[in-house]
């Protein structure tokens, strides 16, 4: 009996020390697990077919450059570029095949042999130039993004027809970027677990010393390693701008970290030593489904950034208890446990579906509210513009009973892109965009069209796409009236500077033509500086601090937004509104109150409340089927002191 007892106890313990061994192996698959889990139970948009596919488009990307990336960190290095060297590889393509003519075929060649030239560059500092990975990859982060600038001019080009099918499905449902993503991941799993090349990644991340001493070449490695990186952030960039139709210069601007954050969560150490391709994809997974279920559960995407921060912290430091808690080291080069790993995977599966089928009874039945719901996308909510768009576009939906969803796209064309195809996905009635670029929008919006969904666009248009109506001011007639009213002011003669918006944007674009035509009816004014500052304060400022020097007797400015406008008064002190005039762009209520105190002379007011209360008025017309205006113009004013009490915005 005492020895049945014994038995008993030995198997019980037995059978938990097991567990907890699968569960310390295995955080990474259970914490996805956990994750789908949640989301099934929280939202009943988020198992349906369509969004579960959107997961794996949104994944691709970031999962591509990750499987470079883990190459790199299992060798205990960093590689911070793989974002701006995806945008250029994609640049490069476009600029060749578009511009130049060259064979689709060999573009896509250059794509990728720029993609190495940037890793070999990254190889060469770090093994023979002893500069450490982090400072190496940071300086090639600046030089590939400011090379994709030079080479686009600041302005995205479309992609070839050819390559653009990248980002299209097969057969009507399965997305070729997961197919990329799928092929990449095997490629990294073949490369880390099969060849000399990933033994020797494991090798120098375990101890570099000791691997040279054993024979190995490390600074040959290193190169090669560094140009694999290179390699995948090529393709990854490619399929972006695929999904895009265009090559952005901003593309994939951050995109480092989440890759990184996907390795990491996946179970590699920053350390050195550990890592496998199969832990990365769950990695990249785990954040696609956080963003993508965030996103339908309408939770801010401040909010979101302080979440996926929260993950990335938590787990490190799970890494570190599952190394000291005696966990099996995660690597791609051990040949045994092959089976055991596909039965846990494969119980894991098991496992989801089980549960989730059991959640998605939460779901059913369940009608959803009476309100017609409606997303709107925003280009970025970091600018007091736009901020005014959702404002005036909430108020509206208060008003007339709709159920309003707000993302914020941050100025990332492909981050907006995913919300667009969750708002697709998902239960909306119809949406409302404001695009980061009009071209990059053109196939989330088509994607809509074919599901029967209204599109209306405020301030900025849809390019190679329908909309049921666009909502906007006109960005090139609001610079030409920034124009007149500065060469007014100047009474035709003197020196200005101008402060142009974000590089790659279509408002920056619009109203940069708008002051050159509205110029040209003033030849005494002379540019003497025009210089991006991105339609941020703190750079206006600083933009404007520089120019000073080398024009101290300007004696105008005009700024392609408000906030430009406000840095550069900043920057002007005492000869803001007395010797130098300067004129923003938008009609911000600090911009208002600069026009009060007279610092700043005018502001090119478009109205933005009402862009997006026109905009949600539109939206509901036609989701009930009425008829639209193709084109709604909000008239834009100049607003000056003379004026400025009787303007509300």
């Amino acid at each position: 009996m005492a020895t049945d007892t014994l038995k008993s106890t030995s198997s019980a313990d037995s059978a938990t020390g097991g567990l907890r061994r699968l569960l310390l192996d295995n955080g990474a698959l259970t914490a996805l697990i956990v994750l789908v889990i949640a989301m099934a139970a929280l939202s009943g948009d988020f198992l349906t077919t369509d969004n579960l596919l959107n997961v794996g488009v949104q994944a691709a990307v970031t999962a591509i450059l990750a499987f470079g990336v883990t190459f790199v960190i299992v060798s205990a290095g960093i590689d911070l570029s793989v974002g701006s060297v995806a945008a250029l590889s994609a640049t490069v393509l476009a600029w060749s095949a578009t511009s130049h003519g060259v064979p689709v075929l060999i573009a896509v060649l250059l794509a990728v042999v720029t993609g190495i030239a940037a890793g070999l560059v990254n190889g060469f500092l770090i093994a023979y130039g002893k500069l450490p990975p982090f400072i190496a990859t940071l300086a090639m982060l600046s030089v590939a993004r400011g090379l994709s600038l030079v080479i686009s001019e600041g302005s995205p080009i479309a992609f070839p027809d050819s390559v653009s099918h990248l980002g299209d499905t097969l057969g009507g449902w399965l997305p070729v970027p997961v197919l990329v993503m799928v092929v990449m991941g095997l490629l990294a799993a073949f490369v880390l677990a099969r060849t000399y090349i990933g033994r020797s990644m494991y090798a120098i991340g375990g101890n570099e010393e000791a691997a040279r001493l054993s024979g190995l070449r490390v600074k040959k490695q290193k190169l090669a390693i560094y140009a694999m990186s290179g390699v995948f952030a090529a393709v990854a960039g490619v399929v972006l701008a695929a999904r895009l139709s265009s090559a952005q210069p901003q593309a994939a601007d951050g995109y480092e970290l989440d890759a990184i954050a996907a390795v990491v969560i996946g179970g590699a150490s920053l350390a050195g030593g550990t890592g496998k391709a199969s832990g990365t994809l769950i990695g990249a997974l785990i954040l696609a489904v956080l963003r993508n279920g965030l996103n339908l559960l309408n939770v801010s995407a401040f909010w979101q950034q302080v979440v996926i921060g929260v993950v990335i912290a938590l787990a490190v430091l799970l890494d570190t208890l599952r190394r000291k808690a005696g966990a099996t080291p995660v690597t791609g080069a051990s040949q045994g446990g092959k089976g055991r790993q596909a039965a846990t995977y494969g119980l894991a599966a098991v496992v989801t579906v089980a549960i989730v089928g059991a959640t998605s009874f939460l779901h059913n039945g369940s009608s959803s509210t009476a309100n017609p719901k409606v997303g709107l996308s925003l280009s970025t909510l970091n600018n007091p513009f736009f901020v005014q768009i959702r404002s005036g576009a909430q108020a509206e939906a208060e008003k007339l009973g709709v159920d309003l969803t707000v993302t914020d796209a941050q100025n990332d064309a492909s981050q907006q892109a995913n919300q667009l195809q969750n708002f697709t996905s998902s239960s909306l009635g119809a949406i409302i965009v404001n695009p980061v670029d009009s071209d990059a929008a053109s196939n989330s919006v088509k994607a809509a069209d074919k599901a029967k969904i209204p599109v209306i666009a405020v301030d900025r248009g849809v390019n190679k796409a329908s909309v049921d109506a666009l909502v906007a001011s006109d960005n090139v007639a609001g610079g030409e009236l920034a124009a007149k009213s500065i060469g007014e002011k100047l009474g035709g003669k003197g020196k200005i500077v101008i402060l142009q918006g974000q590089a790659g944007t279509s408002a920056a674009r619009e109203r940069a033509q708008g002051f050159a035509q509205g110029l040209k009816a003033y030849p005494g004014i002379q540019v003497v500086a025009q210089q991006p500052a991105d339609f941020d304060r703190t750079k206006g400022l600083d933009v404007m601090s520089n120019l000073l020097q080398a024009h101290p007797d300007v004696q105008g400015v005009i700024a392609a937004n408000d906030e430009m406008a406000l840095g550069a008064i900043k920057a002007l002190g005492s000869k803001a509104g007395t010797s130098v005039s300067v004129v923003g762009f938008d009609g911000t209520p600090d911009g208002l109150n600069a026009v009060k105190d007279g610092t700043l002379y005018a502001s090119v007011a478009q109205q933005p409340s009402q862009l997006g209360k026109i905009a949600v008025d539109n939206a509901l017309k036609a989701l009930e089927g009425k008829k639209v205006e193709e084109t709604i113009k909000v008239p834009v004013k100049v607003v000056t002191k003379q004026n400025v009490a009787g303007f509300t915005g």
